[in-house]
């Protein structure tokens, strides 16, 4: 009898250890799909079976805090944006993984600048990067009759856009322009990394200057071409795929299922230029391990896997974000090169004005999103006095600012102080 107990003791013991799970709490892949494709295709060989969690990125910071002060972890990994580990780094919550860099650079190749962003400006790595990204457009070829004469996609300007907008419109009686404004949609990243840099040169700075409202004036006599149903949109894929858009700003990853669907159908390009140059944002997303990791053995084993140059590809393959090692994507899809094609000219823009992600905001990061949409609502939807949104806008914006005592990031020039509107 005392044998059996044994027995079957040590039969539950293991298999607890074998249902134990890697943790991965990410801020990224959140649409449904994408995150069944992390579960199901790029974490399908990862050496140990994996958890994969998605968190809002407003609520990333508060979670990782309360990890921090539990008296055992459960997260063994994070995956995020750069700017999202920078507010937990200065909480002493990220582990210093340069060791694991090093070990991981002996049997593949890490593209040197996202390697040197995972220091967070210090001299330590804090994370592994992991898959690079940006913003971009996308026109159905059924729009490219109705460009502006003389306008090249790769250098297009805000009014030339307006101009196709009206012409798409005036032809088919029909809006073609499509932005991704709905509740879920990515507009706060058309603001920061686009139109505010595009048209003011900066992001808070800038917020409420008269290059601002003359932007803000331009955007209001555009959105009358604009799809009414953009304020719904999530993702710009379906409407592109069903037709009711013909020319859409997304995030590369959401625009991707329509290029793979149809890559003949579709062109990519960098979003417009205003006075001030033509912004654009480099996303990364990277890996880290937090402080109280339960095992780091088995956090540092699914870094390894996520970083193959086999798995990058499956990633660009499956979500469209790019490699930050060294990968052969020739073999990819037409689609995904399509994406990759957008992607180069983003970065290749001789009048690029790069607009990095925000920093520095920790919780706040979420309220920081909302004056920019709630000024959109005010000035562009309920069509109210631009100097007057701009002007009460601004004080909400200085007050996040000052609660999280926020320096200037480009756009922006530095600051010494606190980053404030001007």
């Amino acid at each position: 009898m005392t044998f059996k107990k044994i027995s079957l003791a040590a039969a539950l013991l293991l298999a607890g250890l074998a249902q134990a799970q890697t943790t991965i709490v990410s801020t990224q892949m959140t649409p449904v799909e994408e995150a069944e494709k992390m579960r199901k295709l790029i974490l399908k060989d990862a050496p140990d079976a994996v958890n994969f969690v998605t968190e809002p990125s407003n609520t990333f910071f508060t979670r990782m805090q309360a990890e921090l002060a539990s008296a055992t972890g459960k997260v063994h990994v994070t995956l995020a944006l750069d700017g999202e580990f920078s507010p937990l780094d200065k909480l002493g919550v990220l582990q210093d993984v340069s060791e694991l860099a090093r070990k991981l650079g002996s049997s593949r190749e890490f593209d040197a600048a996202s390697l040197g962003m995972g220091k967070l400006d210090g001299q330590t790595q804090k994370f592994i990067p992991l898959m690079a990204n940006t913003l971009q457009m996308v026109a159905n070829k059924k729009a490219l009759p109705y460009l502006p004469r003389g306008a090249n996609l790769n250098s297009l300007t805000y009014p030339q856009l307006r101009d196709w907008a009206k012409a798409m419109k005036d032809a088919t009686g029909e809006a073609k322009l499509g932005y991704p404004a709905g509740p879920r949609g990515l507009m706060h990243r058309f603001f920061q990394a686009s139109f505010y840099p595009s048209h003011t040169g900066g992001i808070v700075r800038t917020f409420k200057n008269a290059d601002a409202e003359k932007a803000w004036a331009d955007l209001r006599e555009m959105w009358a071409y604009v799809h009414p149903r953009s304020t719904s949109y999530a993702i710009m894929e379906e409407p592109l795929q069903t037709g009711e858009v013909w020319v859409a700003f997304d995030h590369t990853a959401r625009l991707l299922p329509a290029l793979t669907a149809s890559p003949n159908d579709y062109v990519t390009f960098p979003a417009p230029s205003g006075a001030k140059g033509r912004g654009y944002m480099p996303i990364l997303a990277g890996l880290a391990i937090p402080k109280n990791s339960p095992d780091r053995a088995a956090a540092e084993r699914a870094i390894d896997h996520l970083t193959k140059p086999a798995t990058q590809a499956i990633t660009l393959r499956e979500i469209g974000f790019f490699p930050v090692v060294k990968a052969n994507i020739q073999q990819l899809p037409p689609g995904v090169q399509l994406a990759s094609q957008g992607m180069t000219a983003v970065f290749a823009a001789k009048d690029g004005v790069k607009s990095m992600l925000p920093v520095q905001l920790g919780a706040k990061g979420g309220e920081f999103n909302k004056v920019y949409l709630d000024t959109f609502a005010r000035i562009v939807l309920r069509k109210e006095d631009i100097k007057t949104v701009l002007r009460e806008q601004a004080v909400v914006l200085d007050t996040i600012m000052k609660e999280s005592d926020a320096r200037c990031w480009a756009p922006d020039a530095p600051s010494a102080g606190v980053c404030q509107t001007q």
